[in-house]
């Protein structure tokens, strides 16, 4: 099974991303957890433009049979495992090259959303098993995380591949906390980014469980 797995550079005001830190890590801890992954990586720009091109680009070269994005998701104290990507650009803040969509459709021609098709329940129940905060997530938001969410299922739904797709937003690491909290009262919540990458590893596994056993049901 070839997996396609993205995280996000730092943008805005942040100087690190834990989600691609935690992409860069993963490589070479499936090559032991899960020898049998064929696992593509990629650490994409904070750009609508750029983002996209790179990850249809790696869609159709790689034709991979899942594919699980990663985003920072500030504010959240567990992994999120999304459940619906909206066809919706609406950036509150621009990109790294200017970029700002208001009120813009990812895809004019698009359904209005797209469920998740990764076992999404499945992978929930399993992170709380190994002792890693998780919870499902009903909103993606509508910048960069829910876009590559939306490309994933859509190029999905229109080109047979990836089979599965789904988005996975992480919190704040520890460093990028320590650094804004002012007092006790006001440090964000955090997870270290060796706990992030123990979590996707769980993603990954519950995904190929299910893709091995030929369970067509996607969300349970």
């Amino acid at each position: 099974m070839k997996v396609l797995v993205t995280g996000f550079g730092p943008y805005g005001g942040y100087s690190e991303n834990p989600s691609g830190e935690a992409v860069g890590l993963l490589p070479e801890v499936a090559a032991k957890e899960l020898p049998g992954l064929e696992l593509v990586t990629a650490v994409l720009p904070v750009s609508f433009r750029r983002a996209r091109e790179e990850l249809l680009g790696l869609l159709d070269s790689e034709r991979p049979d899942a594919y699980v994005g990663v985003g920072l998701g500030p504010g959240a104290a567990h992994l999120r495992i999304e459940r619906v990507a909206v066809n919706l650009a609406d950036a509150r803040t621009p990109d790294e090259d200017g970029e700002q969509p208001v009120d813009e459709p990812i895809d004019p021609e698009g359904p209005a959303a797209y469920f998740s098709t990764l076992p999404v329940k499945a992978i929930v129940r399993r992170l709380r098993e190994e002792g890693i905060p998780a919870a499902l997530s009903y909103s993606a938001g509508t910048f960069l995380c829910n876009y590559v969410m939306y490309l994933g299922l859509h190029h999905s739904s229109r080109r047979g591949y990836p089979l599965r797709a789904g988005f996975v937003h992480v919190p704040l690491s520890h460093r990028q906390a320590a650094s804004l909290g002012r007092d006790w009262s006001g440090i964000p919540p955090s997870m270290s980014v060796e706990t992030v990458v123990r979590g996707l590893l769980v993603v990954l596994r519950v995904a190929v469980e299910r893709f091995e056993a030929g369970d067509e049901r996607v969300t349970v």
